[in-house]
């Protein structure tokens, strides 16, 4: 794919050394080459969701020693920051029934970062108990979503968060937010870039540190995102947002890369593509680490973590669950990207 000055107005400058260009060896049919991945970090940082996001979507409920084998080779091939669980109520999400357990159990190693979502006043205080230093909170940019997630309006829910967050910041934790539905709502259809803005400064304006958006239908395509962060980046800086999506329709790779260029340099995933969206009819498959971190690794970009123990986490997931996970690294294997 060729970019003209006419197709894509805005030069991204700045570069690394041995930026990738397209050439342009016909100025006769060609405009001016544009120079590709001139962005491109050194490193970024990913958070990985699986042992939450990924199995609250499980029709089964996976036992405590399965989820603690999955935190285990997850921490090991090298993520560390890994969202464990979510202090909601058991009825809600009996997947998650034993977050005390398992927050109990569960030791981060040196390094690591272990956290929690915590809807309410009563999740914060279980996740206190169980000793960790993060938690998330979240909600939605679509009314409707909302309310079928957590049963509240969005003023709503802000307003209940007065109760998490500030709190949880007088106890030294540290608070992460999440605006799902940033890209698409699956029972109103488009959501305006500006709504979420205003969300995503309201959540940073309360204290958390970083907000995550999140494509919850897989519907985002790379135009699309660029409005979303065009939105987002001109009142919020880069290092507060991170990337949530979704594959449903096989552009969360292509989203990445925009997010990328922009200057995003975190990004959400779930070993295998594990999990989706329980509340989001169709919504099937977060992004993959494995097809995230092969990605990155294969352009240059650092991640600390281990791809070939990452493959190994993926297969302890696959059999934690019991079913074949979509990952496409996680089903092909990996060759070697020096070949």
């Amino acid at each position: 794919m060729t970019y003209t000055s006419d197709s894509h107005p805005r030069r991204l400058e700045g570069s690394r050394s041995g930026p990738s260009r397209i050439a342009n060896h016909d100025t006769t049919h060609y405009g001016p080459s544009v120079a590709l991945f001139d962005r491109t970090p050194d490193r970024v940082s990913v958070y990985e969701v699986s042992p939450r996001d990924g199995l609250q979507n499980e029709r089964a409920t996976v036992p405590l020693r399965g989820k603690l084998r999955l935190i285990d080779a997850l921490t090991a091939a090298g993520l560390a920051r890994v969202e464990i669980t979510s202090f909601v109520s058991p009825k809600w999400i009996p997947q998650l029934a034993d977050a005390d357990e398992l927050s109990a159990h569960a030791t981060p190693p040196p390094g690591v970062t272990f956290s929690a979502l915590c809807p309410n006043a009563k999740g914060l205080e279980r996740a206190r108990a169980g000793g960790l230093r993060e938690i998330a909170v979240f909600l939605s940019a679509s009314e409707t979503h909302n309310r079928k997630n957590v049963n509240k309006s969005v003023a709503d829910t802000l307003a209940a968060f007065e109760e998490t967050i500030a709190p949880g910041l007088s106890y030294g934790m540290r608070v992460r937010g999440y605006v799902s539905t940033a890209w698409g709502c699956p029972y109103e259809g488009d959501v305006d870039p500006k709504r979420v803005l205003q969300i995503a400064k309201r959540l940073l304006a309360m204290g958390c540190y970083q907000v995550s958006l999140g494509d919850t239908i897989g519907v985002g395509t790379p135009r699309q995102t660029e409005r979303v962060l065009e939105t987002m980046l001109a009142e919020i800086p880069t290092a507060k947002l991170a990337m949530h999506m979704h594959d449903t329709r096989g552009t969360a790779l292509a989203n990445v890369l925009v997010g990328l260029e922009m200057g995003v340099r975190d990004f959400d995933a779930s070993v295998g593509g594990l999990g989706g969206c329980p509340y989001a009819p169709g919504a099937a498959g977060n992004l993959a680490t494995e097809d995230l971190v092969y990605m990155l690794h294969g352009m240059g970009v650092q991640t600390g973590i281990d791809l070939e123990r990452l493959v190994e986490a993926g297969r302890v997931a696959e059999s934690v669950v019991g079913r074949p996970l979509p990952g496409k690294v996680h089903q092909a294997g990996v060759r070697s990207l020096r070949a």
